[in-house]
């Protein structure tokens, strides 16, 4: 919760969003950087050039692990220009900073190598991670094990989590570590395929993928979708199933793939 209401400061005194191409979104991405660099973070800011605008992904690398088993996990950090998007996305960016710091603080030691990132112009359509993806070599694309995504982790009235089952490629692990954490707390689950969120862009160059989102909020890609219009609870559940699961999967042999 700190971290997003860093964004919505951010977005408050930026016009009141966090759009690609935009003072907001730049910001947004320096307060992640800052944190993570802070922390011990390798990171790098990856730029494209979309709709006459300058956008950035921002990479994290934590040292170690094996780089040839990478376990990916990202969300995305911009809004639309009609608000701060908060819940969509600032939520699952929050998620995936507080995990990222997490691992830090832990001085984790992993057997994958761990990777956090954060995609720019994915309102404008999924733009920064395709980028990030059609930038990868062979060798480098092959080394991601697995992609795990979050698209609005916050919403109010929540009654199940929709859990990412890339069929296409064979039910991961991520989806499994999942499916049984939240079982294991009685939260109700539904599946859901690859598509709608940023995970498509890395299931369409056939790296697996899973994540989850809370579901579509009364407030999506509107001024209201304020920090009111996150759940405290329903944030907190959704950080914790994600640090959970990216421990697991740290922790897995890197001569075993995430998809067995």
């Amino acid at each position: 919760m700190p971290h997003l209401r860093a964004l919505q400061r951010i977005a408050d005194r930026n016009g009141g969003n966090r759009a690609h191409g935009t003072r907001g979104y730049a910001q947004s991405v320096a307060y992640v950087r800052h944190a993570l660099e802070r922390a011990g973070f390798r990171t790098e800011l990856r730029h494209f050039s979309y709709n006459g605008a300058d956008g950035y992904n921002l990479i994290a690398d934590w040292p170690g692990g094996d780089p040839r088993h990478v376990l990916l996990t990202g969300a995305h950090l911009d809004s639309v220009p009609a608000g701060p998007g908060i819940n969509d996305n600032g939520s699952g960016s929050a998620a995936v900073l507080a995990t990222a710091l997490k691992v830090a603080e832990s001085r984790l030691k992993p057997a994958r190598h761990l990777r956090f990132a954060w995609w720019g112009a994915e309102e404008a359509g999924l733009i920064g991670s395709a980028h990030y993806v059609r930038s990868l070599s062979a060798s480098e694309r092959e080394a991601i094990d697995l992609y795990l995504n979050l698209d609005q982790a916050g919403s109010r009235n929540t009654r199940q989590w929709f859990v990412v089952n890339d069929a296409q490629h064979g039910e991961s692990a991520g989806f499994r570590a999942f499916q049984a954490w939240f079982a294991a707390r009685g939260l109700a689950t539904f599946d859901v395929g690859v598509g709608g969120s940023d995970h498509e862009s890395f299931g369409n160059a056939g790296i697996p993928s899973s994540g989850f989102s809370t579901g579509i909020s009364d407030c999506i890609h509107d001024a209201c979708d304020t920090l009111a219009n996150v759940d405290p609870a329903t944030q907190t559940t959704s950080t914790n199933a994600l640090v959970a699961v990216v421990w697991q999967l740290a922790a897995t042999s890197a001569h075993t793939s995430p998809r067995s």
